[in-house]
């Protein structure tokens, strides 16, 4: 076997190996999302919820600080996401972690927006970008190969 062909070979492996961390990140990233959703709920349920003249603070009780840490680690984990797939070279997955990424910052928006006055649009764009960006990193855990494919 030539010197090419073994680093055809060793270049194979690692973007598959690549690729199958994806995959992986991407199930984290749908694990928080999910239970990003549960502590969001659990607020919305037993909680206080803001008004038009009385806004909420993003850590006025330990269900909203969790929501709000996991959040803030949300963020930073799609936006590790996206630095893998941009290092993986992998199209789909480039775009996808970027999308997510986007409706994960909107949805942070829009709970900033929600804390401080209640509305019911804020509320909606929570949801919805939420289930966009779950959409997002479900397809990719599903279009991405796992390890013991890869092999």
């Amino acid at each position: 076997m030539s010197q090419a062909d073994t680093a055809t070979q060793t270049g194979g492996h690692a973007q598959a190996d690549r690729l199958s961390r994806l995959r992986m990140s991407s199930f984290g990233l749908v694990t928080m999302l999910i239970l990003e959703f549960i502590l969001g709920i659990i607020y919305n349920v037993y909680g206080t919820a803001p008004t038009a003249t009385r806004s909420i603070g993003l850590f006025s009780s330990p269900d909203l600080a969790l929501h709000v840490i996991l959040g803030i680690l949300l963020f930073v984990a799609a936006a590790v996401q996206l630095v893998r797939a941009i290092g993986a070279r992998h199209a789909l997955s480039i775009w996808l972690s970027a999308l997510g990424l986007v409706l994960i910052v909107a949805s942070g928006g829009a709970g900033l927006g929600f804390a401080g006055n209640g509305a019911n649009g804020a509320s909606l764009g929570m949801a919805l970008t939420f289930a966009f960006a779950l959409a997002c990193y479900v397809y990719l855990l599903f279009a991405l190969p796992s390890r013991s494919s890869t092999t």
